[in-house]
């Protein structure tokens, strides 16, 4: 294929991944790029995948563009095409018409089909890929995100709206938006305004149960298990039953004075483990032996027609209280 500037536009891109703020990102920059060579109300065409035929997406393809240098075919959902219709696409991109840009956009689409290599050899920036943020790194790309919207907001403020509204970056981004607008001076968002004004939209997940547990924060905890959802209650109990005995593992390199080796003896990367020696700390080692006794005793009381929830409540609340459950 004859090699572009590396300003030319590509017959065709594939839109990929899971991130949808990524995603919208880069198809307005794309209607944005092409809007501004002409009217792109009237050289577009946009096909949702479930739907569309291969015939007629070929079709708008090879029509030519009115008064502009480009025209702009977008097929939504691209992976939901019909084996037949994704055919008859992969044939037009061996010879592709250069006046169009054909945009497939997808939530994921696998490197081994064959759609996806054969947008592959339109060009080596054909494939954008958006995938989404690791969960520890939201926080600090929602404070960058802030300053979008002509703001800032602390450290605290972005956590919690992380713990709020969950990964979806469209989500953020709207909040973000709405707490700009209300924000007032020069001073940063604060994690008051963020609770204040914003509501949980999503569930809880148990990591964050068991990150609130070794807070020995009740309140937090308490928080957190509301919103936890239909999530099994036996699966957050051996999350935490897991995580009391990481702790006494870390008790036990702190007296040694070697707690550096806990992610090497739990085999799990640093930042996984980066509180336990602060979390460890809050408890002796007694109530952490404790807590195993009495998870044991809770454990057949859940699967001996004992409420599960209730059962679980009540042992991890005795925990945190150090009062004997009853």
């Amino acid at each position: 294929m004859t090699s572009q500037p590396s300003h030319s536009l590509l017959p065709a891109y594939l839109i990929t991944g899971t991130d949808e703020l990524k995603r919208q990102t880069v198809v307005k920059r794309l209607h944005d790029r092409l809007a501004s060579e002409g009217d792109l109300s009237m050289n577009m065409d946009v096909f949702a995948g479930d739907a569309a035929e291969g015939a007629d997406i070929v079709a708008a393809c090879n029509t030519m563009p009115f008064i502009s240098d480009h025209r702009l075919v977008q097929v939504n959902n691209a992976d939901k095409l019909k084996k037949a219709d994704q055919d008859l696409v992969i044939d037009y991109l061996a010879r592709p018409n250069e006046s169009t840009v054909l945009c497939l956009v997808t939530t994921g689409l696998a490197k081994n089909t064959r759609l996806y290599k054969a947008v592959k050899k339109v060009g080596a920036s054909a494939i954008v890929e958006c995938a989404p943020p690791k969960r520890r790194d939201l926080p600090n790309m929602v404070r960058s995100m802030a300053m979008a919207h002509g703001a800032t907001i602390t450290q605290a403020g972005a956590n919690l709206l992380v713990d709020l509204v969950g990964e979806n970056t469209v989500e953020l981004d709207a909040q973000l938006q709405k707490l700009a607008l209300a924000h007032r001076g020069e001073d940063p968002i604060t994690d008051n305004e963020v609770s204040a004004m914003v509501g949980r939209t999503s569930e809880a997940k148990p990591w964050e149960f068991v990150d609130a547990f070794c807070t020995r924060n009740i309140k937090k905890t308490l928080y957190v298990e509301s919103h936890l959802g239909e999530k099994s209650v036996f699966g957050v109990f051996s999350m935490t039953v897991t995580r009391i005995r990481e702790l006494l593992i870390a008790q036990s390199l702190i007296e040694r004075g070697t707690i550096r080796q806990l992610p090497d003896i739990l085999h799990v990367p640093a930042w996984r483990v980066k509180n336990h020696a602060r979390w460890a700390r809050s408890f002796t080692k007694d109530e952490l032996h404790r807590a195993l006794k009495t998870a044991r005793d809770t454990e057949q009381a859940m699967k001996s027609g004992a409420d599960p929830h209730i059962a679980f409540q009540q042992w991890w609340l005795s925990v945190l209280s150090g009062r004997p459950l009853r």
